[in-house]
């Protein structure tokens, strides 16, 4: 350890010193540092009534925000006394029961053309799969909800829903819904956590229920008890494809939770990754339980716990298991957020967590290294690139560590050495970026980030190489 902390302070001065010469880095003139406000919702899924914004997520918890920074705490906890069920706490004693539980677990609000709110809530036992999905509606996103009861059930012990004997290697656990219009205006819900795997059902608008027939749905991915949960799926009109996110791992600090993407042409699918794999062949052997081996190949990985390491090495903040996230595409500014939440070093707590997204030269999404700040976008020249950078490759693996970055020099003459060895370059428009690292190509994003733990303005870059390996880099100075 004493000679990696040796070899790499030796390293930062050799590149500081020969940048300085070079003439890297330019300054800006910044906005003023976000006024970032904290809500903790556990597994939040977004919508948007007006123009505020709000997360509902397990326990029946619900945050808001119209700017994605600033957040305010609706509620917390499934009770009597939580705003959102106001008089009608009583009436999901059927979903408590069967579930063997006093709890919610992550549901999902979509609002309906006709004014009203389908919140989609479910119940589970936790140890098994003995879950179910409900409907309740509301005339304001702050409820009171009334419930409609319960209308897809699993881990019974006898004939499932399909007709055939329940098998929790095979079918899926009735949790983790997400409703959605695609963009045919058919209405969709697509569900699934472990166990089976994840499904997908067509809906009646109408009444917000499956349409008769499907029995579990279509499975899309999964199986075997493998550790898969959270999807939601998000349509983009620039692509034309529907990408379906999803979580691998597990969801408390060592777990390593992480977010990935596949892509379809439907929203029933097939589901391919960005190495093209398809998502259906993502699952344990049979007779494993939560063997993370099998599925680690599998998904487009654009985030899992990471640190970048700040100046003079010191540790920075960093996550640890981000994950059950929702997204939200913004057809005015044509902008699409990523939404979850994470965990932090040395707390097992949980906060909201909104990073932007965008599009890479081959229609996949990467995420920003940092929280979404609020600035402006901007747009770069070559000479604003060259400086010491902090390098995070996310790599395939459920992580249950954090990755921590790695310290590479980006030069004037578009060569990278220290950590990593390649080149870079800056395209014509002044934000997309490439950067051969090691022999692999990196396409994505050049961007302005505000760095909470320096607390100050950095740039920073997010990329993908062509088999679906995430990038991420900070230019430290």
């Amino acid at each position: 350890m004493i000679f990696i902390m040796i070899a790499t302070a030796a390293l930062l001065t050799a590149c500081v010193s020969e940048l300085s010469k070079e003439g890297a880095g330019v300054v800006f003139d910044d906005p003023p540092a976000p006024a970032f406000r904290d809500a903790s919702v556990h597994d939040p899924s977004v919508f948007r009534a007006g123009d505020t914004f709000y997360v509902i997520g397990s326990h029946m918890s619900m945050a808001k925000t119209e700017d994605f920074i600033g957040w305010t705490q609706v509620s917390s906890y499934a009770s009597r006394g939580n705003p959102l069920l106001r008089g009608t706490f009583d009436t999901f004693d059927e979903a408590f029961e069967w579930a063997q539980t006093n709890t919610f677990w992550a549901g999902d609000v979509q609002p309906m053309p006709d004014g009203r709110y389908f919140m989609y809530y479910c119940n589970c036992e936790g140890s098994k799969p003995l879950g179910n999905i409900g409907l309740a509606i509301a005339d304001h996103p702050e409820g009171p909800y009334t419930n409609q009861g319960i209308f897809l059930k699993s881990g019974m012990a006898g004939e499932s829903e399909d007709g055939t004997g329940y098998n929790a290697n095979h079918h899926p656990n009735a949790i983790d819904p997400h409703a959605f219009f695609d963009s045919q205006g058919r209405f969709w819900m697509v569900y699934g956590s472990y166990s089976g795997g994840i499904f997908i059902l067509l809906m009646d608008p109408e009444t917000g229920l499956p349409l008769e027939g499907q029995g579990y749905g279509t499975k899309l991915m999964g199986g075997n008890h493998s550790r898969i949960e959270g999807p939601y799926i998000q349509y983009s009109p620039e692509t034309g494809y529907y990408y379906l996110f999803i979580t691998f791992g597990g969801l408390d600090a060592s777990g390593g939770y992480n977010i990935r993407a596949a892509r379809s042409e439907n929203p029933d699918g097939p589901y391919f990754d960005a190495a093209g794999n398809d998502m259906i062949d993502a699952k344990g052997p049979p007779g494993s339980f939560f063997f993370d081996a099998a599925i680690e190949p599998y998904g487009t990985k654009i985030i899992g716990g990471y640190r970048f390491m700040g100046l003079e090495g010191r540790r920075g903040t960093g996550y640890l298991s981000p994950g059950h996230n929702s997204t939200y595409y913004d057809e005015e500014t044509g902008r699409y957020f990523l939404i979850f939440h994470t965990r932090f070093m040395g707390s097992h707590y949980h906060y909201i967590r909104v990073h932007e997204m965008f599009l890479n030269d081959e229609g996949w999404f990467v995420v920003s290294p940092f929280r979404y700040d609020g600035a402006e976008l901007r747009t770069f020249a070559p000479e604003d690139v060259p400086g010491v950078w902090r390098l995070i490759n996310h790599g395939r693996s459920i992580n249950t560590r954090a990755i921590v970055s790695r310290t590479a020099a980006l030069h004037p003459d578009g060569t990278v050495s220290g950590g990593l060895t390649g080149n870079w370059s800056l395209g014509p428009d002044g934000t997309t970026f490439e950067i051969t690292a090691d022999g692999t190509v990196y396409t994505g994003r050049l961007l302005r980030s505000w760095n909470e733990d320096a607390g100050e303005w950095v740039m920073s870059f997010t990329a993908l190489s062509g088999d679906g390996i995430a990038l991420w880099g900070a230019r430290a100075y």
